[in-house]
């Protein structure tokens, strides 16, 4: 057996569990909002503004999931 082979008998135990967050569709809603923003500063004043505010409630969204998503993570790792 080389280095780079391991047998499930030598690998060691994971000691922690890994947590992802769920599937969403925030990053892109934002990147369709963030480029809104910038198509509209040739295009129209109105576009622009439609972005930034669907910008604004996109980041208000990913912010409030990703503190829900902390406060639910086991005590020690806060």
């Amino acid at each position: 057996m080389t280095e780079l082979e391991t047998t499930s008998r030598e690998a060691t135990p994971a000691s922690e569990e890994i947590h992802l967050p769920g599937p969403t569709a925030i990053p892109l809603v934002t990147a369709i909002a963030i480029t809104a923003v910038v198509v509209g500063t040739t295009l129209s004043l109105w576009l622009s503004a439609a972005g930034a505010v669907l910008l604004v409630g996109c980041i208000v969204r990913w912010i409030s999931d990703t503190r829900k998503d902390i406060a639910e993570l086991p005590e020690h790792h806060s």
